[in-house]
């Protein structure tokens, strides 16, 4: 329940919350270094936008990254989000990607603030130990050696997911805005342009659901750290 101890700072519980709460989940939250208040449960409700609140809240230290650090590790598996809008979506890309054990989530500067209440509920804590940032400009991914593979609508010239049978060492997952897809000059900066192939009649997938799946798919595959940006290996 408590994942991340040290960076809780306070937590405001309510009545109704300690009435139900487990003895075995008291024990811990009583040894946490954090304050601990308690409110009525009527004024807890004015506390959150959430309908139906589980009776907790919590201060929490915002986690902070450095990004030269994380590329440069010996091998990186990213997501990167181009114009995400829905908090939602954005929080379950970084819950898939925290839980794939991936470098991290980059974000670009118009997308979903990743603090925002909604994104942080949706990320169910995953938000605390994955590194995410905002990307001013997806063009640096190449200053530090990553390819990107654009995850796009299957056509004749797009790559099943399924023929991608190894990577390179350093790698960037793209998807794209949730109506318009990847801008067109993030696909055209790509290694790879590939598609998840669907049943008949299935247009196309939420882009939470598909940054999932070709994570998966991509985490589990060897990688070969001399792919490069062949143009031999360009789909289009």
């Amino acid at each position: 329940m408590y994942r991340h101890p040290q960076s809780i700072l306070s937590l405001i519980l309510s009545p109704r919350f300690l009435s139900a709460e487990a003895e075995v989940d008291r024990r811990v939250r009583m040894k946490l270094p954090a304050r601990q208040f308690v409110c009525p449960d009527a004024g807890f409700e004015k506390l959150t936008d959430v309908e139906a609140p589980q009776g907790i809240l919590a201060v929490v230290r915002q986690p902070e990254w450095d990004e030269a650090q994380v590329f440069g590790r010996t091998s990186v598996l990213g997501i990167y989000g181009d114009r995400l809008q829905d908090p939602a979506n954005v929080g379950a890309i970084i819950r898939t990607a925290a839980a794939l054990n991936l470098s991290g989530v980059w974000l670009s500067a118009d997308s979903a603030d990743h603090f925002s209440p909604k994104v942080v509920r949706a990320t169910a804590g995953t938000i605390l130990s994955l590194p995410v940032f905002h990307a001013r400009d997806f063009r640096t991914f190449s200053s530090y050696g990553c390819e990107i593979y654009s995850a796009v609508l299957a056509s004749a010239d797009i790559v099943p997911l399924r023929s991608v049978r190894t990577i390179p060492s350093r790698l960037m997952i793209a998807v794209g805005n949730e109506g318009a897809g990847l801008a067109s000059d993030i696909v055209e900066a790509s290694t790879i342009r590939f598609s998840v192939p669907l049943a008949e009649g299935v247009e196309s997938l939420n882009v939470a659901a598909t940054a999932a799946i070709s994570a998966f798919y991509f985490s589990g595959l060897r990688q070969d750290p001399g792919i490069g940006s062949m143009s031999s290996r360009r789909s289009a």
